[in-house]
């Protein structure tokens, strides 16, 4: 009708709030027990300390942001409705630089904040001791732990293919990694991004062959013989693997991984280099919260 006065668009508000009981936060994630396995793992007293939760709740949803800051890589995962998601993203993004793991519907919103650079659909696969099936030996190869002292041949492996390795000797002290040795030589590793049997849960990662042996089910060995010792420790143990990586999702069923469902995982960079936009959005956020010690947003 001329002349008529256009509706404005409704506004929601979002509270936000950082999680400081583990109690309250397990009660969140365990409900998502094999995609939050990371954020659930990092209840462990040790690492606890080095972890970030925060909440948004609205009248459109709520949704959770975990990140912690490790050596030598950050993590941060999403999990709940995407209009939360904004309200907790606008206030809190954490590191820089750091790995992400996200629900496949929160691309969108999490790429308002961060540069993802891959895109592609992953599998989250577990095992537990009743699925587990062991890996069978190869001649000539010796699959061992791999510690601290080891890290230089650690290092030099993972950057085989060109790209720089930095891991410290901690992650690997404070992980579990076993490596093939064909005639001395380190030639496949695999490791973990968090051992958390207090919370009985564990996550394989950081997978490498050197080019010139892969074909030789070497990464079945030292994925078999990580596992193994995982699940000595926790009855839950997963690892992500590309949708389309058939001869990786082969190799991890053959050892009685199933599975559980979808993410996305990327390496990611925030947009807000110095963290000032969203420093000042706090700001407002907890003026708006008065003296409750929440933070307030408007979406």
């Amino acid at each position: 009708m001329e002349g008529a006065i256009p509706l404005r668009k409704a506004r929601h508000i979002y509270t936000v709030r950082s999680l400081q009981h583990r109690d309250d936060i397990r009660q969140l994630l365990s409900p998502h027990r094999s995609y939050a396995a990371l954020a659930l793992g990092y209840l462990e007293p040790h690492l606890f300390p080095r972890a970030h939760y925060f909440l948004a709740e609205g009248d459109q949803g709520r949704a959770l942001l975990f990140y912690a800051t490790s050596s030598p890589i950050s993590f941060t995962l999403t999990l709940g409705d995407d209009r939360a998601l904004e309200a907790v993203l606008r206030l809190h993004q954490g590191p820089r630089w750091t790995f992400f793991s996200l629900e496949t519907h929160h691309q969108p919103v999490v790429g308002r904040y961060f540069s993802l650079s891959q895109t592609n659909l992953m599998l989250r696969m577990g095992v537990d001791r009743s699925t587990y099936a062991p890996p069978g030996l190869i001649a000539n190869v010796r699959v061992v732990r791999l510690r601290g002292k080891d890290i230089e041949p650690i290092n030099r492996l993972y950057s085989t293919e060109g790209g720089p390795a930095a891991y410290p000797a901690r992650a690997i002290d404070e992980g579990v990694y076993y490596g093939a040795l064909v005639n001395g030589k380190l030639v496949a590793i695999a490791g973990t991004h968090i051992v958390a049997p207090e919370e009985g849960i564990a996550v394989v990662g950081n997978v490498f062959t050197h080019p010139h042996y892969r074909g030789r089910r070497l990464a079945t060995m030292v994925v078999g013989a990580v596992t193994e010792h995982l699940l000595s420790l926790c009855p839950n143990v997963y690892l992500t693997v590309d949708a389309n990586n058939r001869a990786a999702i082969a190799l991890y069923s053959r050892l009685g991984y199933k599975v559980e469902g979808t993410l996305l995982e990327t390496p990611a960079v925030r947009r807000d280099f110095l963290g000032i936009s969203s420093w000042l959005r706090r700001v407002w956020a907890q003026r708006r919260g008065g003296d409750q010690g929440r933070e307030i947003v408007i979406l």
